[in-house]
């Protein structure tokens, strides 16, 4: 519950501090004093967004501050969730500075607006008059009816049911776009395969067939190149070789003289046997040469082959076609790989589909089996309220569709009077009608949900005298086990609160300041009669306020 209210610098508040109570506390005030001020206030606490113009001193920060005792709300695991410090007793701050940053504190840690509005869903609950209108949406009436039929447990596992749908649905989704994206594909890459599994490429054999093509394609002129070079070496009368073994022997007879010439003759003997041994590889060669023009078609014919391969893919060597033969051979193996995960996904989708349907299924008969339960309740809760012959016709239509809450969508259909036809509540029900429904929803949800607070802006707008009176008995009733606030202009609802607050403004120096204060017993009864009979207060107003108190 809310324990304590501060607020500095904000609107036409220059500073108060509030204590609260559990049970039921009244607001009261005149139009435009500044009752909304408190709302917006807490507004900024749960996370609402921060105007720069709400500053009263532009020159000063304005800090909002509310202490609330979570004891019995079992918050443990959403602090955890947020990254936010435990406490009991929890402390929200935020401050608005003159630069316009908005910082927000939980426990004095700092935290994010999305924080405050998480946390504030489990703390309060402020309903103003435009929400009424949350009666027509089929999610609120949805909500209450899960509520009442105390669905948490099954609706989180349904939805958590329909995350896991919704994902399997995107993955198959997926898949199939690459199924057909890959099949475009399959007939160019498995022909680009081809080419190359046929060229039956190796890594270096380029250089080699180049090598094997110059030779056979110039037999003729390496073939007088080797004769020429062997016959240079191997002439008898002046080859090379010739020479060099009549050298040689000279070098040999001066190494028998003299040991310092050893060297050379050795170095002589090494380049000897090099020369004699060119020779013989020479001959060799030009024997093993013979014009072949089958073989050297055939190397050039498989050269064009890999040039062309590498203009095609526009690269410059043999490896480089290997790296993309392997990538097509993946590519063209991946079809059937995909075709294996869109098969796996489909199982999965159907086994999820399957057990949605049994929770759905669920949540329709646990939801069909209260209706007219709920019906009763709102019924008897709204017949004191000048609402005697009201009646409500909560229908379910079980659909084909997987929504977010279930397969149900809900006709909430209402009568007001005898003889009256059912039909739509934002059609057949008037806005006095429409707060009282609506008071009696809350009435349930709180007693079902344990919400810790609720703040009621002028719920009982458009009804009066005895009616009124009822609407302030249940918000007294509601009080007894939750924390209820009531903003309201009507004495019967202000004389059931445990505490009574007044928002007054005044002019100060040509400043307009707004006051909230505690009243005492004595002022809830001038307060109360002023309510009765405007400014001029009478004696039978006065005893009327006290007997309303009473």
């Amino acid at each position: 519950m809310l324990t304590h209210l501060s607020i500095k610098n904000y609107a036409l508040i220059v500073h108060t501090a509030i204590d609260f109570t559990n049970n039921l506390t009244i607001i009261t005030g005149e139009t435009g004093a500044g009752k909304s001020i408190l709302l917006d206030a807490l507004g900024l606490v749960l996370g609402k967004r921060a105007d720069l113009n709400t500053l009263r001193n532009p020159e000063e920060k304005c800090v909002i501050e509310a202490h609330f005792n979570i004891a019995s709300y079992q918050l443990h695991s959403l602090f955890s969730e947020l990254d936010l410090d435990y406490e009991n007793d929890t402390i929200v701050r935020r401050e608005i500075l003159p630069s316009g940053k908005s910082r927000a504190f939980v426990n004095d840690v700092p935290t994010t607006l999305q924080n405050l509005q998480q946390l504030g869903n489990f703390l309060i609950d402020i309903h103003t008059q435009h929400q009424t209108q949350d009666l027509f949406s089929e999610k609120y009436q949805l909500n209450l009816i899960d509520v009442y039929a105390d669905n948490g447990n099954l609706l989180k596992d349904y939805q958590q049911q329909l995350q896991s749908f919704k994902k399997y649905q995107q993955q198959l989704n997926l898949l199939k776009e690459q199924q057909s994206q890959a099949a475009k594909e399959q007939d160019y890459n498995a022909f680009l395969l081809d080419e190359l599994v046929q060229a039956n490429l190796k890594s270096d054999e380029q250089e080699e067939l180049e090598s094997q093509f110059e030779v056979l394609a110039n037999v003729e002129k390496v073939g007088g190149f080797l004769e020429q070079g062997y016959a240079i070496l191997s002439n008898e009368e002046f080859g090379i070789n010739k020479q060099l073994y009549e050298v040689k022997s000279q070098i040999q007879k001066l190494a028998q003289i003299s040991t310092k010439y050893e060297n050379l003759y050795q170095r002589l003997e090494s380049s000897f046997i090099e020369l004699e041994d060119v020779a013989d590889e020479l001959q060799a060669e030009l024997q093993q040469l013979v014009a072949d023009p089958q073989q050297l078609e055939l190397i050039n014919q498989k050269l064009q082959s890999i040039y062309q391969l590498q203009k095609k893919h526009n690269v410059s060597t043999i490896d480089e076609l290997l790296v993309i033969q392997n990538e097509l051979s993946q590519k063209v193996a991946g079809l059937e790989s995909i075709e294996e995960e869109i098969n796996a996904v489909e199982k999965l989708l159907q086994k999820t589909e399957d057990d949605l349907n049994v929770l759905a299924q669920e949540l329709h008969s646990k939801r069909s089996l209260i209706l007219k339960a709920l019906s009763s309740e709102i019924e008897n809760l709204i017949k004191p309220l000048g609402m005697p012959n009201a009646q409500f016709d909560i229908q379910l239509a079980y659909s084909e569709t997987f929504l977010s809450n279930g397969k149900d969508e809900v006709n909430w259909l209402f009568s007001g009077n005898k003889g009256m036809q059912f039909g739509l509540m934002k059609k057949t029900a008037s806005g006095g009608e429409l707060s009282r429904i609506m008071l009696a929803v809350k009435s349930i949800l709180a007693q079902k949900s344990k919400l810790p607070t609720i703040i009621f802006d002028e719920i009982d707008t458009g009804v009066s005298g005895d009616v009124a009176d009822k609407m302030g008995t249940i918000m007294h009733g509601m009080g007894n086990y939750m924390q209820i606030f009531a903003i309201t202009h009507l004495p019967q609802v202000a004389s059931k609160g445990k505490q009574h607050f007044k928002v007054a403004k005044f002019d100060d120096d040509k400043v307009t300041t707004s006051t909230i204060k505690l009243l005492s017993t004595e002022e809830r009864i001038q307060e109360i009669a002023q309510m009765l009979s405007g400014n001029m207060i009478t004696d039978a107003a006065l005893q009327h306020a006290k007997q309303l108190l009473n």
